[in-house]
Parts: C-alpha cells; sequence; structure tokens
C-alpha cells in the first residue's frame, strides 16, 4: 500500500505489504542484507540500531582546524574561553538535532529540499557555495594530516600534502562496505583521538579548579579574547555538516508511524550528545593542555614565543620540549586520525551536497578526486612558498570562509524544520522555534561582525595607497551587501514546496496506523546513503511486446 501526497505523485511512505515501485521516488526499496533495520518494540535497545551518523558528526567539531583555534585560545588566555566550548556544543546539538529530524520526518535531506524549494538560480548559488564550503573544510583536514606526518615521520609538509590524496583510494576502499563500517570506523577513530589528548592530559596536569572555572564562569578580557571567542564559535558549527547529518539518518529502516518517528528522533538526539559529549571532551583536553604548557613556569624564550602564535606544527615542538618525546608523538596520531576521519565525513558530504542541489550522480572516485585535488592544489602552493607558517594561516582562513557560508545551510535548515507544510506534527514547538532563532541570529551576526571588522582592520593597516583603499572598500562593501541581501531573501521567503511527509500527520492515517499496529508501515532506508554511493537512476522497464 502506498499513499501519494497531492502535488507530484510520489509516494508519502510505502507499507511492507506493498508491491508498486516509483521511479526517482525519495524512497528507494532494496532487499540488501545489510540494511540497518530498527525493530518493532518499543525498548531501550533500539538505541544501539540508531548509533553511528552521531559519531560523523561529531568529526566536525574536532577536525584541525578546532585544534589550531583551542591551541590558540589556552596559549593566550589559559582556560578563561572553556564557557566559549560549552555554549558553542549546546548550540550544536540543538543544530545538529534538527537537521536530524529533518530527515528522519521527511526522507529527505536538506540538500533535497533546497532543490525542491528554492528557484533555479537561487537552488544553483546555494549549491556553489555548499561545495566552496566544502573545499574550504578539506583544506585544513589536508594541512592537518600533512603536519602529522611531518610530527611521526619527520616527513615535509609540502609532500604530506601530496601524500594526502592517496586517502582518496582508501576513501574508494571503504565505500564497498557500506555506511555502518564506516560509522565503525570513524567511532574508532574519535576514541582513539580521545584516548590520546586524555594521555596528554595526564602529562599536563592542568588545575582542576581553574579549568572548571573557566567552563563555567563566563569572561572575555580584551579584544583579543573577543576575536578568539568568535573564532572558537564559528569553528564549532560547519556548513556541510548540516547537508551530512540529514542524509545519515536516512540510512535507517524504521517503523513509519507517528511513535515510531517520534523514537527515532529522540534516539538521534540521545546518540548525537553522546558523541558531541566525546567532542567536547576533546574540545576541553586540547584547550587545557595548551593553556596548562603555555602557563608553565618554566618555559624558555623560544618556547614563550612559541606560545604567542601557536599553530598545529610549532605545538608538536612545544609539547616534545615540555612534556616529553612521546607527549609530541600522541599530538601526531590525534592530529592524524583527525585529519583523515574528516576527509572522509567531508567527502561524503559533497556527494550527497551535489545529489541533492543537482540530483547530480558522479562516480564516486571522480567526486573524492575533484573534491581533493581542489583542496590539495592551495594548500600544496602555500605550503612550498609559506611553509608552516604559511599552511597554518591558510587554516584560519579557511574557517573564515566557513563562517562566512554557515547562514546559507543554517537558515534553510531553519525555517524548513519550523515549517508545518514540511514536518507536519513533527514541526518545532513554538519555544524551540524561538530558542533555535536566536542561537541562529547570534551565530549569524557573530560571523557577519567578524568578517565585517577583519575587513576594516585589512584596509586600515594596509600599505595601500589611497585610491587602492577606496576601490577595495567599494568592492568588499558591496559584497557584503550581496551578503547580507541572500540572507535576508533565505530568511523572508516563504516556504511554498509542501512536502510528501512521511509522518503519519491526518487523524485518519493515525486511525489506519492502530489498525495495522506500529510495525506495519515502515520507510526504506536510502539506498543510496546506505551503501555510501549514489544510485543511478532508475530506467523504466521495457513494455512487453505482444
Amino acid at each position: 500500500m502506498a499513499f501519494t501526497g497531492s502535488g507530484s505523485g510520489q509516494p508519502q511512505f510505502i507499507s511492507s505489504t506493498g508491491n508498486r515501485s516509483f521511479s526517482n521516488a525519495p524512497l528507494i526499496e532494496n532487499s540488501d542484507t545489510n540494511q540497518i533495520v530498527v525493530p518493532d518494540r518499543r525498548s531501550w535497545k533500539n538505541l544501539f540500531a540508531y548509533m553511528g551518523p552521531g559519531f560523523l558528526v561529531s568529526i566536525a567539531y574536532i577536525d584541525p582546524g578546532n585544534f589550531e583555534t583551542d591551541l590558540q585560545s589556552g596559549a593566550q588566555y589559559k582556560y578563561e574561553l572553556l564557557w566559549i566550548i560549552l555554549l558553542a556544543s549546546c548550540a550544536a546539538l540543538v543544530i545538529q538535532s534538527m537537521a536530524a529530524n529533518l530527515g528522519v520526518v521527511t526522507g529527505k535531506h536538506l540538500a533535497e529540499h533546497c532543490r525542491s524549494e528554492y528557484p533555479r538560480v537561487p537552488n544553483f548559488i546555494l549549491w556553489i557555495i555548499a561545495e566552496i564550503a566544502i573545499v574550504a573544510c578539506d583544506i585544513p583536514e589536508v594541512i592537518g594530516t600533512a603536519f602529522a606526518l611531518n610530527m611521526l615521520f619527520n616527513i615535509p609538509v609540502w609532500i604530506g600534502v601530496l601524500l594526502t590524496g592517496l586517502s582518496t583510494l582508501i576513501l574508494l576502499a571503504l565505500q564497498q562496505y557500506g555506511v555502518r563500517k564506516l560509522e565503525f570506523l570513524i567511532a574508532f577513530l574519535v576514541f582513539t583521538i580521545a584516548a590520546c589528548f586524555m594521555v596528554e592530559l595526564g602529562y599536563a596536569k592542568p588545575d582542576a579548579k581553574e579549568v572548571l572555572k573557566g567552563l563555567f564562569v563566563p569572561g572575555l578580557k580584551g579584544s583579543g579574547a573577543t576575536g578568539l571567542a568568535i573564532s572558537l564559535l564559528g569553528a564549532m558549527v560547519m556548513p556541510h555538516n548540516l547537508f551530512l547529518h540529514s542524509a545519515l539518518v536516512l540510512s535507517r529502516k524504521i517503523p513509519r508511524s507517528v511513535l515510531g518517528i517520534r523514537e527515532a528522533c529522540r534516539f538521534y538526539m540521545i546518540e548525537s550528545a553522546f558523541a558531541l559529549m566525546v567532542a567536547f571532551l576533546i574540545n576541553i583536553c586540547v584547550i587545557s593542555v595548551s593553556g596548562t604548557v603555555c602557563n608553565s613556569s618554566n618555559l624558555n624564550a623560544e618556547d614563550q614565543l612559541s606560545c604567542q602564535d601557536l599553530d598545529l606544527n610549532k605545538a608538536s615542538f612545544l609539547l616534545r620540549n615540555v612534556l616529553g618525546k612521546w607527549s609530541s608523538k600522541l599530538f601526531g596520531i590525534a592530529l592524524l586520525a583527525s585529519g583523515q576521519s574528516s576527509t572522509i565525513t567531508g567527502t561524503y558530504a559533497g556527494q550527497y551536497v551535489m545529489q541533492g542541489f543537482l540530483d547530480l550522480r558522479l562516480e564516486p572516485w571522480i567526486r573524492n578526486m575533484l573534491t581533493r585535488c581542489l583542496a590539495i592544489v592551495p594548500s600544496l602552493i602555500v605550503a612550498v612558498i609559506g611553509g608552516s607558517a604559511g599552511a597554518g594561516k591558510l587554516i584560519i582562513i579557511a574557517s573564515m570562509i566557513l563562517s562566512f557560508e554557515l547562514p546559507f545551510a543554517l537558515v534553510p535548515l531553519l525555517k524548513f524544520t519550523s515549517s508545518k507544510t514540511k514536518m507536519g506534527t513533527h514541526v518545532n514547538s513554538t519555544m524551540i522555534s524561538a530558542v533555535t532563532w536566536i542561537i541562529g541570529t547570534l551565530l549569524m551576526a557573530i560571523n557577519i561582525y567578524y568578517l565585517i571588522t577583519g575587513f576594516i582592520k585589512l584596509l586600515l593597516h594596509s600599505h595601500l595607497k589611497i585610491v587602492a583603499k577606496v576601490f577595495l572598500g567599494i568592492l568588499g562593501f558591496s559584497g557584503m551587501a550581496m551578503y547580507l541581501a541572500g540572507t535576508t531573501y533565505l530568511v523572508l521567503r516563504k516556504n511554498k514546496e509542501a512536502t510528501h511527509l512521511l509522518a503519519l500527520t491526518a487523524p485518519e492515517n493515525q486511525q489506519m496506523t492502530n489498525e495495522l499496529g506500529n510495525g506495519s508501515i515502515y520507510s526504506l532506508p536510502r539506498e543510496d546513503i546506505v551503501s555510501m554511493q549514489l544510485p543511478q537512476r532508475s530506467t523504466p522497464a521495457p513494455a512487453d511486446v505482444d
């Protein structure tokens, strides 16, 4: 049995008793034995079936770009900015849970909703912005992996950048094993990172009272602390993560009933909370280790100079000089695990973005090579010309690009999850909508403030002539005006396309669910998400010729 919406004739949900097939349906029937099927029972044991996507998402919160910002925060302000990490982690949990709910309730991920909702030109612009964000996210991963190889094996940074291209071959090998194996691998890498930094914390021995004070007592001393706080907030919520999370939740086969969907949303939130808590503890460890080492009384002059402008590469030498050789190696292992796991999730986010916005399905190896080359080329040029210092600055630039592009993923997510025509009875409550819009507005305001003030400082401190400054100022502020206009368009535009609600929202459907039992109606998992491959377009079967 299949129920169809009023708009396009695609199935709203598919009963386990039906035989009909639909071309280009959002849910693709798949009899693969590797499907992740949630048992039709109300039990906490179901939580284990939902475990996985949160760990893939949590990687974005412990990537090399986050480590760089954490190191600088600890080196310059010790434990004073730990409360920012706590605040950002709570905001991240709310936003990521909304992305998961969008996929669970509607059966379509964020990029697919953007394609169906926005006209062709805005949709194309959003796709370009999302692709730039993925490349910007990949740059710190490439450079971080290169730094890790340098720490562990003394490989020059520029050669390490080239070697990171080999990780694409690893990704291709992983694709054939499906999403469940990938989730286990990422979870292993996350716990590897956590173990390394827990040992680092044991080496450093920070003052527990000071750490707790920094965690729960807010404070900003000076403009420099404000700038770093903005960087910490901007680095916590990544645009590509919203597309990724809303897609990964489609890999489960869940009971398609009000209770089944509600349980899925609740368990995905619990699973995300656990994964993000691990990421939160890792960030706390990085800041605490950096703050303890750089504020130690027995630092020599060279180490004190390194702490003034601490980056991923300098951190290795600093840890080795202060805590010992093994501390440096542990940091290198954690950085390598972070870079490689971030590469995996970023590449798959790119696949779902391209498939969702353009309905374009490339061969996986082409997609992987394209994304990696776009990140390797600028990283290699900067590493060869500017060395380690230049590569470190490129990470900061990439983080700024991600902050700049966040509204173009966050605003659609907030709009869609607050829309009853898309979410049905599972729409955000008034309180949740208010809280999430406040969080989103603050994040966007912080990023816009950071960009404007940074641009003004760049103009004021540059050695260009007045005419050149005026010309660049006109170009820069014109670009900012277009940026604000685009954000305003997304905020004010009303949703026009009703989703094929997979939730049972109408009273007659709820009554039918009660008669059939909660287990009679299932959503079939998305084939492209389950196998981590993009499915080929389905072709109609040839008609029988009499």
